[in-house]
């Protein structure tokens, strides 16, 4: 478990996309939680579920299976935020088809655990084994959720990052706006001698008017005294 916790905090957020953080995640869960063969992410976007990162071919295809029927463990363990283990899939009466296809690739036992984030649930850690009961010990419970607490700060740290990135474009939008607007009033002292504000109320009013952005009105006024090329 230390070993588990100490690579978990090795992994590095910044400067790298959400995708290549999960991965690494997931490579760390597989060697990571006690009965673990294969590792997947499933996060959830409205109804759409997907499998955002994977390590190891059988949790993948588990994972289709699942979307297939739009039913499953790690379904179920993403929208409700329960913890759902199935120790042997020839024997589970939960999800009927999901088990008897799953079982048919191989996988006998599972593991989901819940992805806790803002007070909500955005998916689920899911873990498979091709051994019967894989997961039935108290530390593989233990060390998959601390693997999920792990997904969630990714996952925080990347919407951050976006929302960042959104602020510092909506500035950029609006710092440029102000530029064209006060270069369109300056024109419009120019040409027709008014004084700043009322250089502003014409635009305002002919953006009322016609229904256009205060923005727009500038930029055509301001193009209106650019020189025109000869074609």
């Amino acid at each position: 478990m230390e070993q588990l916790l100490r690579d978990l905090s090795r992994v590095a957020l910044a400067d790298r996309s959400l995708g290549e953080v999960l991965e690494e995640i997931t490579g760390i869960a597989t060697s990571g939680i006690p009965g673990s063969e294969a590792t997947s992410i499933t996060l959830l976007r409205g109804d759409k579920a997907y499998t955002a990162a994977y390590h190891g071919e059988m949790a993948l295809a588990a994972d289709e299976l699942q979307y297939e029927e739009d039913s499953g463990p790690c379904l179920d363990a993403g929208r409700g935020g329960v913890v759902l283990r199935i120790d042997d899939m020839l024997t589970e009466e939960r999800w009927p088809t999901y088990v008897e296809r799953t079982a048919a690739i191989g996988v006998r036992s599972s593991l989901s655990v819940p992805l806790p984030y803002q007070g909500g649930v955005i998916g689920a850690l899911n873990n498979y084994s091709s051994e019967p009961g894989a997961f039935a010990s108290p530390e593989s419970l233990a060390a998959g959720t601390d693997v999920a607490e792990a997904i969630a700060v990714a996952v925080a740290n990347a919407e951050a990052h976006h929302q960042l990135g959104e602020q510092a474009r909506n500035m950029r939008i609006a710092m440029d706006s102000r530029s064209v607007i006060e270069q369109a009033k300056g024109v419009l002292m120019a040409q027709q001698g008014v004084d700043a504000e009322q250089a502003f109320e014409i635009l305002r009013g002919a953006s009322q008017r016609s229904n256009r952005k205060l923005r727009d009105i500038a930029a055509g006024v301001v193009a209106s005294t650019q020189p025109q090329t000869q074609e």
